[in-house]
């Protein structure tokens, strides 16, 4: 009878418990921003307070020194609801060559170039900087030494950072970011450049190997990003041969010019210097299914903490968006919770 009492209590419990409190936004990550009715309209529906905008990407140039890569431009000013997070892509080879005072003169660039960006936009200041990088055991000191420096500099604001999957598996040697929290990236999981039939961008069961307990127990507060994009990933005698986002899949159906193989590659039928691909090059089609994103939510519902998190669909952009019913990015939001 005890035994009943204890259950009954522990089923009481979990029903009591509140739900997940879940924000859903979007990353913009083009080099122009303009209002788009569509893309207004998703942010909208989700009742979404926040952006998180692409900045720039920071690499080396000829010289090796560190400068800002393809900085976005506004044409038209944020929406006056939105808050903006600035978001800054850092090529992890930048990071090797840093000394300590150029690590230092480094994150006051990124301050000042981000504060011009933002002013540009239309807004008056910003409240989160986000800092995406895939450092690794080489150069996670200098990383960190980075992160640090862009706090002490910015004190007032908060500091996140991306995680990728190898880094939330591998904690002790990848260590935990010194930012406020972090944004775990739940895509770009597999290998890429491997030959064959696999979908590289999102993949439960490769998700599986890296995240379980590692989410539940990491020490700092966690973001999730989830992917809304595709991709066509070209082959040359069974080596990789890089991402060509100007394949779709309606040109790899196209049988004038593809053929289908019985390994689920597309073979090319001739030169296509339009796609940067010349005959018997192979394509891998890859894609975020909705059902796929919703799979996913439910393998990582059952280890986030109760938290409240942010969860950033990668990315606001209409040719995307128009692969998903906002009722399908709703319930995965819903999932979520």
């Amino acid at each position: 009878m005890r035994y009943k009492y204890i259950l009954f209590f522990i089923i009481l419990l979990t029903a009591c418990q509140e739900k997940r409190e879940v924000s859903t936004s979007f990353y913009y990550w083009k080099t122009v921003y303009k209002q788009n009715k569509v893309e207004n309209q998703h942010l909208k529906q989700f009742q979404s307070k926040k952006v998180y905008i692409r900045m720039m990407d920071v690499d080396l140039d000829i010289n090796q020194k560190a400068v800002p890569i393809a900085p976005i431009t506004f044409t038209d000013s944020i929406p006056k609801n939105l808050e903006i997070v600035p978001v800054v892509f850092i090529v992890n080879e930048v990071l090797k060559s840093q000394s300590e005072a150029q690590l230092t003169q480094l994150a006051y660039n990124i301050l000042a170039f981000v504060k011009s960006k933002v002013l540009q936009s239309g807004q008056k200041d910003y409240e989160e900087l986000q800092i995406d990088c895939d450092w690794t055991v080489t150069t996670r000191t200098k990383y960190f030494e980075l992160l640090r420096n862009l706090k002490e500099h910015n004190k007032t604001r908060i500091l996140s950072s991306t995680l990728r999957l190898h880094q939330l598996k591998n904690q002790e040697k990848s260590g935990i970011p010194p930012a406020d929290k972090v944004l775990l990236m739940c895509y770009n999981m597999g290998n890429l450049r491997q030959y064959g039939k696999q979908n590289s961008i999102l993949d439960v069961s490769e998700l599986q190997k890296y995240a379980g307990t590692n989410l539940g127990f990491y020490p700092m507060d966690i973001d999730v990003a989830l992917p809304l994009f595709s991709w066509s990933v070209a082959f040359r005698n069974k080596q990789y041969a890089g991402i060509s986002k100007r394949v779709s899949l309606s040109d790899l159906q196209n049988k004038e010019i593809f053929i289908i193989q019985s390994n689920g590659l597309y073979l090319a039928k001739t030169d296509l210097p339009t796609f940067g691909l010349i005959k018997n090059d192979e394509v891998r089609y890859e894609e975020s299914k909705a059902e796929d994103i919703k799979k996913t939510a439910e393998y990582l519902s059952s280890y986030l903490s109760e938290k409240p998190i942010n969860l950033i669909y990668y990315h606001l952009d209409q040719n995307l968006l128009k692969n998903y019913e906002i009722t399908q990015l709703e319930e995965i939001a819903d999932i979520l919770r």
